[in-house]
């Protein structure tokens, strides 16, 4: 089935600010029951009245109701035309990357979560596509990499996990008829909406921040126009990465807390950044909301909510990737784990865990250095996790 949001219900729907529509979008009461919740239509198909005669539904990989609210209310929170989910983040990336054909080129930022170069240099290259690593940050880098035959330049903004930040609005002024991605799984639309700058499409990895509690594994790329949602809808069906209505169904109930939640992010995450930068033992700090911060007038144009900068944030103490490595072994509260976004605050070491499919040249071409440690600001009390920060650099710099 596919998940478009008509211009109808774009012009009775706006009137609703954001935190309305998180709650709201997609999720009627159930027509059966009147259920507030909705239901997890927890089912494989759909008993049919005649051929061809059918309530919208015929088998779970097509379409399912859980799924479907799922991809209104991201369609409508991106302000997109239509919204596809995924079983992962990758598989949403898969997906995006599987509207290109033989002799195709993609442009792709340098600094991007390691299993994108790592899906585009060992699986979509041996089908002919050709792909080339720009610092997107820079403009005249991504037009200099431009060729005739390019299709698609993909950008993650703030990037993973430098939290680098691409200018959306000049390159769409010179993609030309390339198609820009957005991964907008660091701001989420609660910070960043990149299909209003611009952008053709914008992928999630709904693990993270979208769903917020490590709880579900998923993805979702929303579309700006009504083609490439048919398109990314045929792929979905075709491959069957579809995303089960029981994590869908997590989702939607991670989503309507999603402006609360990165607000309370932002917040704690510029105060663990301020305490780091003013750390004696800490040689950089990488964080949207520092005056420091290398694109921080970027951030602030780009980001234009009141909810702050966000919750991930990179650092890096003195004494390298030894004093780095011992930091993460000597945490008590915080969690050393490989993901993001969600309500536990969680570090991770990208050279060894996240970035590790990446060659050491590419991830210091990228700026991930060995020693750079990636932190996850969760929901805690702030000073507990400033107490957890600073008792483990206080042990990795002995």
């Amino acid at each position: 089935m596919t998940t478009l949001i008509t211009k109808k219900e774009k012009k009775q729907k706006d009137r609703f600010r954001f935190a309305t529509r998180a709650i709201h979008a997609g999720q009627a009461p159930d027509p059966a029951t009147g259920a507030v919740s909705l239901p997890i239509y927890q089912t494989t198909t759909y008993a049919q009245e005649a051929v061809g005669v059918h309530k919208g539904y015929t088998y779970s990989r097509t379409g399912n109701p859980t799924v479907t609210a799922l991809e209104e209310n991201l369609a409508e929170l991106e302000q997109g035309e239509g919204c596809a989910c995924f079983s992962s983040g990758m598989a949403a990336i898969t997906a995006v990357f599987s509207l290109l054909s033989q002799g195709d080129h993609a442009i792709i930022s340098e600094v991007v979560y390691g299993g994108t170069p790592r899906l585009c240099n060992n699986i979509f290259s041996r089908f002919g596509i050709k792909f080339t690593y720009a610092d997107s940050s820079d403009p005249n880098a991504v037009k200099a990499a431009i060729r005739n035959e390019t299709k698609l330049i993909f950008v993650e903004t703030p990037a993973n996990p430098t939290l680098k930040l691409t200018d959306i609005r000049a390159l769409c002024e010179i993609k030309g008829n390339a198609k820009l991605v957005v991964d907008n799984t660091f701001s989420t639309p609660a910070l960043q909406t990149p299909i209003k700058l611009g952008a053709d499409l914008v992928v999630h990895s709904t693990t993270k921040f979208i769903e917020g509690h490590n709880t579900t594994i998923g993805g979702a790329v929303i579309s700006a126009n009504k083609k490439d949602h048919e398109d990314l809808k045929f792929i979905q069906n075709a491959t069957g990465s579809i995303l089960s209505p029981f994590n869908g169904w997590l989702t939607l109930r991670g989503l309507k807390t999603l402006e609360l939640r990165m607000r309370k992010h932002g917040e704690n995450a510029q105060l663990v950044a301020e305490y780091l930068e003013d750390h004696p033992n800490v040689s950089q700090v990488l964080y949207p909301g520092l005056q420091s911060f290398p694109q921080a007038s970027l951030a602030a144009s780009q980001n234009t909510t009141k909810n702050g900068f966000g919750g991930m944030l990179a650092f890096e103490l003195k004494g390298g990737v030894k004093a780095g490595l011992r930091l993460a072994s000597n945490l008590s509260l915080i969690c050393l784990a490989e993901n993001l976004g969600a309500t536990e605050t969680m570090v991770t070491h990208p050279a060894t865990m996240t970035h590790a499919a990446m060659s050491k040249e590419a991830r210091e071409k990228a700026g991930i250095t060995d020693g750079l440690i990636r932190v996850s600001v969760g929901l805690e009390d702030p000073q507990d996790i400033i107490d957890d920060l600073d008792q483990a650099i206080k042990k990795a710099s002995a």
